[in-house]
């Protein structure tokens, strides 16, 4: 829904009803992955796509149909059912397709994700696709510090559901993972739906986090490297135009000539949370001013290159300019885990591991040396849930 989402809020700022048909499940061959949207408006006008061609006509009277009688609608299409061979879908994979009409305004979880989506504010978008009559299409949008939308009117069940829907939908933002959550109406997780339980379907629509490399070196091109393979928008920053050039980092978003501390004051309207700062400079005409910025502002993640003999030195600096303790102590100096790596390839390894390992809330340990969870994220997203029922 990303990808048509500047047209849906356009229908939706005119008041215009429509309706949206999601990938909410594949298998097989499937053409799209989950997440993939055709929208359908009140004057037949259609955007996006579900299957690439296969199953479009379909979809598109199903969208059709639910604008017309206000219901929201889940449909399979698999080789093996009566109509896939007319339809297209030859490929031998299975589709499970929601539509959900959309008025503008009669749903306060829609009108806040489309919103949400349009401005770019990470968000994550939970409906319920299957379960009982009462709550199929019923939503909640959930960010990272509020929820909008209702489960209700439900059963006497549909507050507790909430609160678990909210939660694992929180959870599965912060990792900015789509797909389906299955959850009892007494908000339990399930493994599986049946009698007694709810599917929800839960998008997450967040903007790449940002990557920002400062020092063209050679080991800044390897980091560029796997910065892109997980997913960041990754920008060079180097003060030296012979160095900071397109030619020498092809696998980088941006390439910025500029002194690194002016570059960064000139990005805290980009910036959040998930942003990760990697300084390769190793020099401290360029690393104090820049770390001193830095080391203050609320990233995810600040890692520093140099000996160690260099981080102390680079310590001292920053408390004779008034760092604190505190704020020093959220350097990562010198940076990567110890792997011991030599090359630019595995330094950039190193300094990939420890970011996720700080993201994800990691030991940094063998996982065949502990006997904890694996996932540690969801682990905690699950705890203030856990304690509040222990409060109740």
């Amino acid at each position: 829904m990303q990808d048509i989402a500047a047209q849906l809020q356009a229908w939706h700022a005119s008041g215009r009803s429509f309706a949206v048909a999601t990938v909410v499940g594949v298998s097989g061959s499937a053409p799209r992955d989950p997440g993939a949207a055709l929208a359908v408006d009140a004057d037949g006008e259609a955007i996006g796509s579900v299957s690439g061609g296969c199953v479009e006509s379909a979809v598109y009277e199903l969208c059709q149909d639910a604008i017309a009688s206000g219901r929201a609608v889940l449909e399979r299409f698999g080789y093996s059912d009566e109509d896939a061979f007319a339809v297209g879908l030859t490929c031998g994979g299975v589709l499970d397709v929601f539509v959900q009409p959309v008025v503008p305004g009669a749903d306060a979880a829609i009108d806040a994700g489309v919103a949400y989506i349009a401005s770019g504010t990470p968000v994550a978008l939970a409906r319920v696709i299957a379960g009982p009559a009462g709550l199929l299409g019923a939503a909640v949008a959930v960010t990272a510090d509020a929820h909008h939308g209702s489960l209700s009117p439900a059963p006497t069940t549909t507050a507790a559901l909430e609160r678990a829907a909210v939660a694992e939908a929180r959870a599965m933002l912060d990792a900015g993972r789509t797909g389906q959550l299955v959850l009892g109406l007494d908000g339990r997780p399930c493994d599986e739906a049946g009698q007694g339980t709810a599917t929800f379907f839960v998008e997450c629509y967040v903007p790449a986090p940002r990557m920002i490399v400062f020092g063209a070196i050679d080991f800044a091109a390897a980091v560029v490297r796997i910065g892109r393979f997980l997913g960041y928008h990754v920008t060079v920053c180097d003060a030296r135009p012979v160095f900071a050039t397109r030619r020498r980092f092809p696998d980088a978003d941006e390439v910025v000539v500029d002194w690194p501390h002016r570059y960064l004051d000139s990005q805290l309207d980009r910036i959040d949370g998930r942003t990760v700062l990697c300084v390769l400079t190793h020099d401290a005409k360029f690393d104090i001013p820049l770390l001193e910025r830095a080391l203050r502002l609320p990233v995810g993640y600040v890692g520093a290159m140099g000996s160690r003999r260099t981080h102390r030195d680079r310590n001292a600096r920053l408390r004779e300019i008034g760092l604190s303790d505190a704020e020093i102590g959220r350097l990562r100096s010198p940076i990567g885990l110890d792997l011991g790596a030599r090359t630019p390839e595995e330094t950039a390894v190193s300094v990939a591991a420890e970011i996720v390992a700080h993201r994800r809330g990691g030991s940094c340990l063998p996982l065949s040396a502990g006997q904890g969870p694996i996932h540690h994220d969801l682990a905690r997203a699950a705890e203030p849930e856990k304690a509040r029922s222990h409060a109740a």
